[in-house]
């Protein structure tokens, strides 16, 4: 037993299945002998509902992993030093893509069978605030084990303010320093640049994920009515089946004693014949008997 598996699929399941599961795979470890992995496994702990979705989100969309922690990268990047008007655009666009990721989360749960509640959609939008803001959030979000919902310690908004509050007066500058001012404006920009191509691909990503799952999910529900009509056709047939079963009993059994009933008739024929052949016998030697005499 592998404890990585044993955690991948206890993290798969849904919060409700967790314990008993971690229980049950504590339980074979021990069996084994390894009370090392029987305690490794019993130390992991239920992921709330928001934690879970944001795990299912990376295990049911894993081609958006890595365009988000890429978009991450090129957000953090980009919000040093830049000025408010284009921060302001950054977070739209971040806050675009974690809405839309933060539902189809919401959906993915739906479809695993257990809707999560506003407040939890709101705490997977923080985690995935987070991944996007904190590196070694997002790696914790990535590894698809989350226990709850992770907060950033540095949050996008609060940098974009301070860009804000940092944007530089206009003033007489000297040749050499507007110079490297202008560099580092430009630089500024490639990185802006960047930044938003990296959240236009993640978005498109997304988009392409939600209609390959929108179409999957449409897959499932004929499949599912398709199911349950065969379900249906089954039990009429094995009830026909099972009538069909009985009325052929019934008749073996018909069978059976019309059978008995035809041996015990032809015993009585052959007997009514024996004595038929002996009466006829006997009246014959009488016959001839009277005659002699007379």
């Amino acid at each position: 037993m592998d404890f990585d598996a044993v955690a991948d699929e206890l993290y798969g399941l849904r919060p409700e299945h967790f314990t008993a599961t971690r229980d049950t795979r504590a339980a074979e470890a021990r069996t084994t002998g390894d009370r090392a992995l029987a305690e490794r496994i019993g130390a992991l702990r239920r992921p709330s509902p928001a934690a879970w979705a944001s795990n299912l989100l990376v295990r049911a969309q894993p081609d958006q992993v890595e365009p988000l922690l890429r978009l991450g990268e090129g957000l953090r990047r980009a919000h040093h030093d830049l000025d408010g008007a284009q921060l302001r655009e950054l977070v739209r666009q971040q806050r675009a893509l974690v809405g839309a990721l933060s539902r189809q989360a919401a959906h993915l749960a739906a479809q695993a069978g257990r809707r999560i509640t506003p407040d939890a959609q709101r705490e997977v939008e923080r985690t995935l605030q987070a991944v996007l803001a904190d590196p070694e959030a997002a790696r914790e979000w990535a590894a698809g084990r989350l226990v709850k919902a992770l907060d950033a310690a540095v949050g996008f908004p609060s940098v974009a303010q301070d860009a804000v509050r940092r944007a530089p007066a206009v003033s007489a500058v000297p040749a050499p320093a507007a110079r490297r001012e202008s560099a580092a404006a430009e630089n500024r920009r490639a990185r802006l640049a960047e930044a938003r191509q990296e959240a236009e691909h993640a978005e498109g990503d997304l988009r392409t994920a939600e209609a390959e799952s929108a179409a999957a999910a449409g897959e499932a529900a004929d499949a599912q009515q398709r199911a349950d009509r065969l379900h249906q056709r089954v039990g009429s047939l094995t009830e026909e089946l099972r009538r069909a079963e009985e009325e052929h009993r019934q008749a073996v059994a018909a069978e059976r004693q019309a059978r008995e009933r035809a041996r015990f008739a032809d015993r009585r024929v052959t007997e009514a014949r024996r004595h038929a052949s002996s009466a006829a016998a006997r009246v014959k030697r009488l016959t001839e008997k009277t005659h002699r005499t007379t």
